[in-house]
């Protein structure tokens, strides 16, 4: 009998060292992949728990939560959500999270470490600080004028601080309610199916994610490169350019639709426009010198983020000559964000030195203990400062006698460039109108804001549609707003 015991005995513990060993193996080898197992639905129930964090405009959350009581508890809420979606995104129990809600989440989940005061507390009692809270840099009088310029039609408006590079305003016309995508079930997966499949695309940021042909409004890059590298030394000099302008190594004629551009300055160039002359010179400057220029601007940086990745904008690095010619007026294989030429604008009146973009001044833990904040910094000396002080008089120039009227303000320095850009195949598509500007009061020290807007309305008449008439309205209302505050 006592054999049988033992052998018994030797079993059970056999027994309990295979469970404890599988234990082990779930607990440790595994534990990730399960944890990660979307038929696991712990993490999800942990996730939203508790209340998720705020995003802050200006001291006033633009975002909330609400207590469903449902498995899932806390569902996202959001304040004016179409003005402010370009901003925040959106976080939903469904499809994730993106902009700020991504870029930010685990401060406003609450799992960044930084947000407790005793992290270690948490990790022995697997709870999680209340969510942080993230202030953004947006200006809302900024923010509010932009999306009433922009009136529901398709376009994007982007607007920085020069001296810092806070983004000030971020809109992309249509927008949407993120809130619609908040929680779970038949509404949600509705909305999404009835937002993808717009034909506005009012999920699309086209503020930070859409790039467009930027036309006219890219000469003062080319304009910039032909002054540092010495191609044109005085701005009221002929350019020796005909009017229309050959394609070096073709028989392709470009024009122009200001009259005399033949022969033009780099200055008569800029405030009407010449295609023919920024061509000539762009072709004179030679590719290095333009990938040289259009680099310290920041085209073609795909690391870009405001904390939000930012589309790369492009500028083509192998080009024959003639493709080089149409790349300088913003043609060809060209593209910007409006982002991309706010931080154009912003280059030029802050004497040539570009300052990173940012979006997202602070992150807070509940009780305004701050635990990570934006400091400015320098992104890239794009030209220097005598070019830079050129090119400001000559976008001061098409605003006070040129293309760029429209963007005047009383009391206040504006420079600014238009841009009406041809796409699709043949050109045959309805051209962006672009206008991209800087303002400063009189009695101020430093301009107080750079903005890029383009206008895409395929609805308008297409001989009615140019950047002095359709988007530099747009900007001067928001420059209004900056210069208010």
């Amino acid at each position: 009998m006592i054999r049988y015991i033992r052998r018994a005995a030797w079993l059970c513990c056999a027994l309990l060292i295979a469970l404890l060993a599988n234990a082990a193996r779930l607990q440790i080898v595994e534990s990730d992949a399960l944890g990660k197992n979307p038929a696991n639905r712990r993490p999800a129930i942990a996730r939203y728990a508790e209340p998720r964090g705020d995003i802050m405009v200006d001291g006033r959350s633009v975002t909330g939560s609400k207590d469903t009581g449902q498995q899932l508890r806390f569902e996202r809420t959001y304040h004016r959500g179409p003005l402010y979606a370009p901003v925040t995104g959106y976080s939903s129990q469904t499809y994730g999270t993106t902009l700020i809600e991504d870029a930010q989440d685990r401060a406003l989940s609450g799992l960044d470490p930084l947000l407790s005061a005793f992290p270690l507390w948490h990790d022995f009692s697997r709870g999680r600080p209340p969510g942080g809270d993230v202030i953004t840099t947006i200006n809302p009088s900024m923010q509010r004028a932009a999306y009433d310029g922009l009136g529901g039609k398709r376009g994007a408006v982007a607007a920085l601080e020069p001296s810092t590079g806070r983004v000030l305003a971020l809109v992309s016309s249509p927008s949407y309610d993120p809130g619609v995508l908040s929680g779970t079930g038949p509404a949600v997966t509705s909305a999404w199916a009835r937002l993808h499949g717009a034909s506005t695309q009012p999920m699309v940021n086209r503020a930070i994610h859409q790039t467009y042909p930027p036309g006219s409004a890219f000469k003062m890059v080319t304009a910039a490169a032909a002054l540092d590298a010495g191609v044109v030394t005085d701005v009221d000099a002929p350019t020796d350019t005909p009017d229309p302008y050959l394609l070096p190594g073709t028989r392709t004629l470009l024009p122009n639709a200001a009259p005399g551009c033949g022969n033009a300055s780099l200055a008569y160039a800029i405030q009407w426009s010449c295609n023919t002359v920024m061509a000539n010179i762009a072709a004179k400057v030679g590719l290095p010198g333009m990938l040289s220029t259009v680099g310290a601007f920041g085209f073609n940086d795909r690391d870009l983020r405001i904390p939000s990745l930012v589309t790369p904008s492009n500028f083509d690095t192998r080009m024959s000559v003639d493709q080089l010619a149409l790349s300088s007026i913003g043609q060809f294989n060209t593209t910007a964000t409006p982002l991309q030429m706010a931080m154009v604008s912003a280059a030029i009146a802050h004497n040539g030195e570009l300052m990173r973009p940012y979006l997202v001044d602070r992150v807070i833990a509940r009780g305004t203990r701050s635990i990570s904040r934006t400091h400015p910094s320098l992104y890239q000396r794009a030209m220097k400062p005598s070019t830079a002080r050129r090119l400001q008089q000559l976008m001061v120039q098409v605003v006070e006698d040129g293309t760029g009227s429209n963007a005047a303000i009383d009391g206040a320095r504006v420079g600014g460039k238009t841009g009406t850009a041809q796409h699709g195949l043949d050109n045959s598509g309805t051209p962006y109108a672009w206008f991209i500007s800087w303002a400063q009061a009189d009695d101020a020290f430093q301009p107080a804001v750079a903005v890029a807007v383009v206008v895409e309305d395929a609805a308008a008449n297409r001989g009615q549609i140019s950047g002095g008439g359709n988007a530099a309205p747009i900007a001067r209302a928001v420059m209004e707003a900056a210069l208010r505050h």
